[in-house]
């Protein structure tokens, strides 16, 4: 078994076939600047992959018929089949030239169940295109026992998450010949301290329900229901953090959180969820390493609820699109992605709970694991919560950690109560069919 285990971890990808696929339709070329809350994200590349047990069509198949309905999807999107240019003013502005997208086929001397997915700089890392041109890049490859892994690697600039699981469905729909119509909207440098490290856990339902109780505190003000789940697993996690930190006797220091909110139904007068694009701040809060230890969660939960309260308004979003107009073109970014080597720790999480694992079938079923990848070299941590893709009634999570190895270690170490590495036991993919 550890010898499979050694083996997963050095499986090799061997590139087949590179391929440019371009929209079904001609389009006309035209520029179109990026929105204000666009300009807010630095520029780097996100990548998301699903797993499939062995589809029942050939390989070949498999890959001519996502290159046909990607080719379909574009026509709609057609902003993923651009560039990204900077113009005289330093701005970026995108090209809608349907230059199109790097399409790559693949194999991997691997099998499913060999996958270490609790390690996804081990694994999803390999299986994910690097994006070289474009907006987007997609890389499909066979695994030893005939599964199949859709992987993808987008600029964080064009679009969020929200606007990604749309892409992302609507791509499945029309490869499993949904012809439902699908409407659209138009759309510094970072000080690196620590080497940062990815790995992949799940949360029950039952230990969700617990830390909400325990964040949520006793008293008729903060009595249970009255904290969100997001709310309490990240003042959860901001104590972890804390106390990791504070053993190396620099509990002198503050430490930051943000939590990423999406602006569609504060800046909408109707709610729209096909708007495509940026829509997000970060809100963050800023604490004492010893307020942190020593406070008690429901405190600490507090204090997460309060910063999120000032950046949940539509008024808040206004003003950030006024403050960008007001100095541009100078770049931005949020402040809690800019932190200093004197800084404590910092980490933004950021809610992935509308990520389509149970959507994404492009017509062999629904994959066995989906996640997120964000191994960007910045120095604030990310988080990112997701839905499981497990069907078993319950609402689980499956989180994805990129913070360093000390951090990593200690948490695993203090709440394995809580978090658990992914495995396939817990997927349910031990016996591929």
């Amino acid at each position: 078994m550890e010898d499979a285990a050694e083996q997963a971890r050095g499986f090799h990808v061997t590139t087949t076939r590179k391929q440019i696929v371009t929209a079904a339709l001609p389009l006309q070329d035209h520029w179109l600047p990026l929105l204000n809350l666009d300009l807010l994200l630095p520029p780097v590349h996100v990548s998301v992959c699903f797993c499939y047990k062995k589809p029942r069509h050939f390989f070949l198949s498999v890959a001519e018929t996502l290159k046909a309905s990607l080719a379909e999807t574009l026509v709609s999107y057609y902003v993923f089949a651009g560039e990204l240019v900077k113009y005289s003013a330093g701005e970026p502005e995108i090209l809608c030239n349907n230059r199109g997208v790097d399409f790559l086929e693949a194999v991997a001397d691997v099998e499913l169940q060999e996958l270490n997915l609790h390690d996804p700089d081990e694994s999803i890392a390999k299986l994910v295109p690097k994006k070289k041109h474009g907006v987007i890049a997609i890389q499909v490859t066979q695994l030893k026992c005939g599964s199949i892994v859709v992987g993808c690697t987008f600029d964080h600039r064009i679009a969020d998450a929200f606007s990604m699981n749309m892409f992302l469905v609507s791509w499945a729909e029309i490869s499993r010949f949904d012809t439902r119509c699908i409407c659209l909207s138009r759309l510094c440098p970072f000080h690196k301290k620590q080497q940062m490290t990815s790995r992949i856990y799940y949360i029950k339902e039952n230990a969700l329900e617990d830390l909400q109780r325990l964040a949520s505190g006793s008293s008729p003000k903060t009595g249970y229901g009255q904290r969100t789940k997001l709310e309490s697993f990240s003042a959860f996690l901001w104590k972890l953090v804390a106390k990791h930190t504070g053993r190396d006797l620099v509990s002198n220091k503050n430490s930051k959180m943000g939590i990423v909110v999406d602006g569609r139904r504060r800046l909408m007068e109707k709610e729209d969820n096909t708007y495509f694009g940026n829509v997000l701040s970060i809100p963050f809060g800023g604490q004492s390493i010893d307020d942190l230890i020593g406070k008690p969660l429901s405190w600490v939960t507090n204090e997460v609820h309060r910063f999120l309260e000032e950046a949940v308004t539509k008024e808040h979003f206004l003003n950030l699109i006024d403050w960008v107009e007001i100095h541009r073109p100078v770049p931005a970014v949020s402040r809690i992605y800019s932190t200093g080597a004197d800084d404590g720790p910092a980490f933004v999480v950021s809610s992935g709970r509308s990520f389509p694992v149970n959507k994404v079938d492009f017509g062999w079923g629904l994959p066995v694991f989906g996640s997120y990848h964000f191994p960007w070299e910045g120095s604030s941590g990310y988080v990112m919560p997701m839905p499981s893709p497990v069907d078993d009634g319950n609402r689980d999570w499956v989180v994805y950690l990129h913070l360093t190895k000390g951090h990593l270690k200690f948490i695993e170490e203090e709440a394995s109560h809580v978090l658990k590495p992914i495995d396939n036991d817990y997927l349910k993919i031990n016996t591929i069919n």
